[in-house]
């Protein structure tokens, strides 16, 4: 009976004591000062043309408990009205910490904000203990997203006029327009290929007479002025023209008519699909040696231009958006995901693809 007794203490004292364990475990925490966040602006327009730039810098103190604890911190990004469902949450480490207009741009259109258009986002401080969160204050800031693609800091310039592809139709729907080969030389453009007999000029936007250059005071000479004459072609052939638009000059030279020709020009590698798939470029119906894909998405990696579905000619250079495909030469990269239009020039190896903005 003694025994039976012994048992019986020994396991009320041992039920005591994991009582006591399982009391300490639960204690409770109470947050006595509350964290605090601050912004250095409540209106911020995103620069998509620095994206390295600082956009936001946020400062907070951190929570005060009446317990010793070991806890974490993050700032939350929610759409305002959403009770901060689905929020944006990134670890906060020290104060303060700053956002560049890229990092705040990637952050608002993963809330699903809308490119261009202005944005209330709540944002937050969220401490964590354990199982148990704690938050500050919420600020409200306006925010204006810029549409992401590529950083593309190039002008382009388009040929037209019944001496060229696009005739003299200045409408967006035309899709015969052409644009000039750009160089590393800011204002320096040129184009070879065919010309037919009669007359152009040269404009920045489809659609638009904003931005044009013309026939200057006197053959060479190019004017910017909307009255400006027309550039001449008397002979039908190809030519290559070149244009400095900061010197406003042009140069119009003959050049031997190409013997080459291909059934097909074709991109292919990982950016374009993959590298045992031809995408087919189209052949131009005014100049057959100027090819030309619309509105293609293009993804991050590499490509090639080749001939005839066939590695014997293709083209490559490592130089991104425009550059002269050497023959056998290198892989042209691709950055950024997005959908471009890709001009092709198989008389001098030139390439464009331009992001459609």
């Amino acid at each position: 009976m003694k025994q039976i007794l012994n048992i019986f203490a020994f396991a009320l004292l041992s039920f005591m004591i994991i009582s006591c364990e399982k009391d300490e475990d639960q204690a409770v925490i109470h947050e006595t000062t509350q964290g605090k966040i601050s912004s250095d602006k409540t209106s911020i327009v995103l620069d998509k043309d620095n994206p390295g730039d600082q956009a936001l810098s946020l400062a907070w103190t951190k929570s005060t408990f009446d317990l010793s604890v070991v806890y974490t911190q993050q700032v939350q990004f929610a759409i305002k009205g959403k009770s901060f469902e689905g929020a944006t949450s990134i670890d906060a480490v020290s104060s303060p910490i700053n956002y560049t207009n890229k990092e705040l741009n990637a952050i608002a259109l993963g809330l699903g904000a809308a490119p261009d258009v202005a944005v209330e986002i709540e944002v937050r401080l969220k401490t964590l203990v354990g199982q148990g969160a704690f938050y500050s204050n919420v600020l409200t800031l306006n925010v204006k997203p810029y549409f992401l693609g590529p950083v593309y800091n190039f002008t382009d310039l388009y040929l037209i006029g019944n001496a060229t592809a696009a005739g003299w139709t200045n409408e967006v729907t035309n899709t015969k327009f052409l644009p000039l080969q750009k160089s590393a030389t800011a204002g320096v453009y040129s184009y070879s290929g065919y010309f037919a007999e009669g007359e152009f000029k040269i404009i920045k936007t489809p659609g638009s007479w904003d931005v044009q250059y013309g026939l200057g005071a006197s053959a060479g000479t190019l004017s910017t002025d909307g009255g400006s004459g027309n550039i001449n072609v008397a002979t039908a052939g190809y030519y290559k023209l070149t244009i400095n638009t900061t010197a406003l000059t042009y140069s119009l030279v003959p050049i031997t008519p190409p013997t080459s020709a291909f059934t097909s020009v074709s991109m292919i590698g990982s950016a374009s699909g993959d590298w045992t798939t031809d995408v087919d470029l189209q052949k131009n119906t005014f100049d057959a040696h100027i090819w030309v894909k619309k509105n293609v998405e293009l993804k991050a990696g590499e490509f090639k231009f080749r001939a005839n579905h066939d590695w014997g000619t293709n083209w490559g250079t490592a130089q991104e958006f425009f550059g002269v495909g050497d023959i056998g030469g290198g892989n042209i990269p691709v950055s950024t995901q997005f959908n471009y239009d890709v001009y092709f020039n198989d008389i001098t190896g030139e390439f464009s693809f331009i992001p459609l903005f």
